[in-house]
């Protein structure tokens, strides 16, 4: 039987938007891993001003790519500057269509002369790999998919990250010995409980600490060792719930629409890709509404990628990157959402939320931006969002609106918004974390 591609899903729907929209969609859980250890809220501001573990291991998608022409593929489908690309380094991936819109951001590691892990949402691992077979580069890839997808067997690796200002304690206790002075973003081979690993100064809550990785044969004992160390300094586990929640503060958003879905020279890249991927079934929802899925592109711009956007090589979309850069509209912010509204719209307690809408952000009348990513924060007292917002509105104290609802989609009135409720926010910066802002990359 033959898998249908993601161009048959857009033929039979009608519209790249009648096959994506999907209001109220089900909510996002890691596999494996449990929702909660010590409840959600707790587990949510544990790595601010002690240590926590994340478990990794299951929820992200990995491609291991190797070969002669593993460096020269890579750099004809993505931004990054691989001039000075050292083995244990990384970088924050950037692929873009060639109208400069991106396919969605990943973790590149170099693992040796001709070897390379990609990590996180598979959109960028289809991009590299569908190149990788129609550019007729000498390569050879692996792919090894998340927990919910993978047909049988454990993940080929473990991932745990140990962050917060107890980590590196916690780190050395494992090691017996100091952790390693490595430069953010850079690793190094380390042991733990005598097996072999990779340290990388690496976390996704924006606070120190290391990400650490290796073969899952060892997954058991390095994990038992990192609790162990992490016991003296109230080590905290987080769940699923507050895991998905992190982001926001740090200033990552992982959603982004990927520009794939229009441009006619990509009818044969939707036909490569299947229909029951991430690209054919991660649902679009929330209080914006249009009938053109363009109205959903990002530019790596406004995610604030610029700095890894390097022209000193020819790569795919070079040429409006080029054009863009000078002339980006919009830029990533926090909204702190006004608590009385939230109260009012939500109840005096929305308990655990997670969004990854596209609200509309609204200054009177004129719709000024996004929200992308959206949770509860009991220890702030509200609502966060981050945002994409016009510059002009994007001024740290400037007063929005978000109008919160689901838009039914196609056939229902464009302006079907104008009955949802609003809730005022404060633009704020992003990251929010004043640590993550600052000193995270130091």
């Amino acid at each position: 039987m033959t898998i249908p591609s993601l161009q048959d899903g857009i033929d039979k729907a009608g519209s790249p938007m009648n096959l994506l929209w999907k209001p109220n969609p089900p909510l996002q859980t890691v596999p494996v891993v449990q929702p909660e250890f010590s409840g959600w809220a707790k587990e949510q501001v544990a790595w601010q001003d002690g240590v926590i573990l994340y478990d990794l291991c299951h929820h992200m998608n990995d491609l291991f790519i190797e070969g002669p022409d593993a460096m020269k593929l890579l750099m004809s489908v993505s931004a990054n500057d691989y001039e000075k690309f050292a083995i244990g380094q990384a970088k924050q991936f950037v692929p873009v269509t060639r109208n400069g819109d991106i396919i969605t951001d990943g973790i590149l590691m170099r693992t040796g002369v001709d070897s390379f892990i990609l990590s996180g949402v598979p959109a960028s691992q289809t991009w590299v790999r569908y190149h990788a077979d129609r550019g007729g580069h000498d390569v050879t890839y692996r792919a090894d998919p998340d927990s919910a997808n993978r047909k049988g067997g454990p993940p080929a690796m473990f991932r745990y990250q140990v962050q917060g200002p107890k980590a590196m304690e916690v780190v050395e206790r494992a090691l017996g010995a100091a952790p390693p002075k490595v430069k953010f973003f850079h690793s190094e081979e380390v042991t733990i409980a005598g097996r072999k690993l990779r340290a990388f100064r690496h976390g996704m809550a924006g606070q120190p600490g290391f990400e650490l990785l290796g073969r899952w044969e060892d997954n058991d004992a390095v994990k038992q060792a990192l609790l162990d160390a992490g016991e003296p300094s109230g080590i905290v586990q987080v769940g699923g719930l507050a895991y998905y929640t992190n982001g926001i503060e740090s200033g990552w958003i992982p959603t982004p629409t990927p520009g794939i879905y229009s441009d006619p020279e990509l009818e044969d890249y939707r036909k490569f890709v299947s229909l029951f991927s991430y690209e054919g079934q991660k649902p679009i929802h929330g209080s914006f509404y249009s009938d053109d899925i363009e109205d959903y592109y990002i530019s790596p711009y406004e995610l604030g990628y610029g700095r890894s956007i390097a022209f000193n090589h020819d790569f795919i979309g070079r040429e409006a990157l080029e054009k863009a850069k000078d002339s980006v509209r919009r830029t990533r912010v926090t909204l702190v959402y006004n608590a009385d509204d939230v109260k009012e719209v939500l109840g005096a307690d929305p308990g655990y939320l997670l969004r990854y809408p596209r609200d509309r952000v609204e200054v009177g009348d004129e719709m000024v931006g996004l929200a992308m990513y959206t949770a509860n924060f009991p220890q702030h007292g509200t609502l966060l969002s981050l945002a994409l917002v016009d510059k002009r509105h994007a001024e740290p104290g400037t007063e929005v609106a978000v109008a919160w609802g689901e838009h039914p989609g196609a056939g229902a009135p464009l302006d079907a918004h104008k009955a949802f409720p609003r809730i005022r926010a404060t633009v704020q910066s992003s990251p929010y974390d004043p640590y993550a802002r600052s000193g995270y990359r130091a």
